[in-house]
């Protein structure tokens, strides 16, 4: 076998390149420098007067994160892909000589900006320059909610009893160890499917309640060109109703008009609405022990061909980015959360620049 020479490896990445490669496409539309700002705020880094290997570049270190995220990779198969792969070399500016970033310092860079709560601020600073490229928010938004898995917890009832009432079970206490592998944030609920029909050809008569463990990520995006605008996570029990009143709507949007499902429809979030400014879509409820009135199933059906397109966004985060939640606790569960929006929003907006190139 021959030694690979520069030229073979110029003419690789142009066969990638001419395949389609995403990351090549990201580095073109997507202005990775206005993250730096905050990420050198939220990092801290010394001025290196004190001697020390210098830390590796932060904005290198935020497109990582984004390859995990696009990949959902864990820091070790990131730490090996990133060494293995020239398509993400060439998107973090690596030769084939040049240091990689290993597992524990992906991790300890993630770390730093979780604890500082920098994701908040990377969503804002990116969602800005959606605004500044002609991305307003316009026509309306739509808000719903996704669960989102995070490995099962084994706890007994007692456990189970003390991390619902916010207490440390006392036997995890004196063991830090122990302590730091359980997540007391994530929470069970059920999840309902449609019922599937029968080989018999009948319907069940109930819908599928089926246990879930983790988290939930609330969005609001705008109708128009679909972006996540307003975000929120919180552990899988939590209301999706009351999120709507914690910052989920978006004043900025060009139109007052909100769509979402019945879980979102009570008095104190229509009259909020209605204080607000907001004309409310949200779809109603079946009256209790009665038929749904024609009018209304009529008025359900027409906001829900708008309501749906939410769906598609979870649909590509979990189909397309495999979003699981590998971490313990809700603070980097809102980072996951975080960087999967973020990553949303760019690959919106590179099939935004794409769709515009070819009218």
């Amino acid at each position: 076998m021959k030694q690979p020479g520069f030229f073979d490896v110029e003419e690789r990445l142009a066969r990638l390149s001419g395949l389609g490669d995403q990351l090549e496409a990201f580095s073109r539309t997507v202005d990775f420098e206005v993250f730096r700002p905050d990420l050198e705020l939220a990092l801290a880094y010394s001025d290196g007067s004190k001697g020390g290997r210098p830390p590796f570049d932060p904005v290198l270190m935020f497109k990582i994160l984004v390859i995990q995220t696009l990949n959902n990779l864990s820091d070790e198969r990131t730490e090996y892909l990133i060494n293995d792969r020239l398509s993400f070399m060439r998107f973090l500016g690596l030769g084939l000589s040049d240091l990689v970033p290993d597992a524990k310092t992906v991790w300890l860079f993630r770390e730093r900006l979780t604890q500082a709560g920098a994701i908040e601020r990377q969503f804002d600073r990116f969602d800005a320059t959606l605004r500044n490229a002609g991305y307003l928010p316009m026509s309306g938004q739509i808000l719903d909610a996704t669960l989102v898995a995070t490995p099962k917890q084994r706890n007994t009832n007692a456990e189970k009893a003390d991390l619902r009432a916010g207490r440390i079970p006392e036997d995890w206490q004196d063991k830090p160890s122990k302590l730091s592998h359980k997540d007391r944030h994530a929470r069970w609920t059920l999840k309902f499917t449609k019922a599937k029909r029968q080989e018999d050809g009948s319907m069940p008569a109930t819908d599928l309640a089926i246990p879930f463990f983790g988290y939930k990520s609330h969005v609001s995006i705008d109708r128009k060109f679909r972006f996540i605008r307003k975000w929120k996570t919180t552990d899988a029990a939590a209301s999706d109703g009351a999120r709507l009143r914690e910052g989920l709507l978006d004043k900025t949007n060009t139109a007052s008009t909100v769509w979402a499902d019945t879980a979102y429809r009570s008095k104190a979030n229509e009259d909020f609405m209605d204080k607000e400014g907001f004309v409310s879509k949200v779809h109603r409820k079946k009256p209790h022990l009665k038929p749904m009135p024609r009018h209304i199933q009529r008025s359900n059906a027409g906001k829900s061909v708008i309501r749906s397109r939410v769906e598609h966004v979870f649909a590509d985060q979990k189909s397309q980015t495999g979003l699981f939640i590998r971490t313990v606790g809700i603070i980097r569960a809102t980072m996951r959360i975080g960087l999967a929006n973020i990553v949303y929003n760019m690959r919106r907006s590179l099939f935004l620049e794409r769709l515009n190139a070819s009218a």
